[in-house]
């Protein structure tokens, strides 16, 4: 649980970090160059920590899929691709 707890709280600060930004480049009227590439620093270094976490999580098992495609979860509902006929020989020739 407390996983995903740091997980959100990650994505909110990636949003807050986003709007941030978005203020800066739109109504800032001081050095809004230097406070925007702040900004933008501070949300790619909370994303790499979000995909991170995610990552971290489903190595250990603490994060898994509850999708309705999921393999592991369905093994019945998965179809068998059905194989391909072998190769005709060529007319007039008999095969080796």
């Amino acid at each position: 649980m407390l996983l995903k707890t740091i997980i959100v709280v990650l994505f909110i600060a990636v949003v807050i970090s986003l709007f941030s930004g978005l203020n800066f480049l739109v109504k800032d009227l001081g050095n809004s160059k230097r406070r925007l590439l702040f900004a933008l620093g501070t949300r790619i270094v909370l994303a790499a920590l979000l995909l991170g976490t995610i990552a971290y999580g489903t190595y250990t098992g603490q994060l898994s899929s509850s999708a309705p495609w999921d393999r592991k979860l369905h093994p019945e509902a998965v179809r068998e691709s059905p194989q391909p006929a072998p190769p005709r020989p060529a007319p007039g020739r008999e095969p080796q």
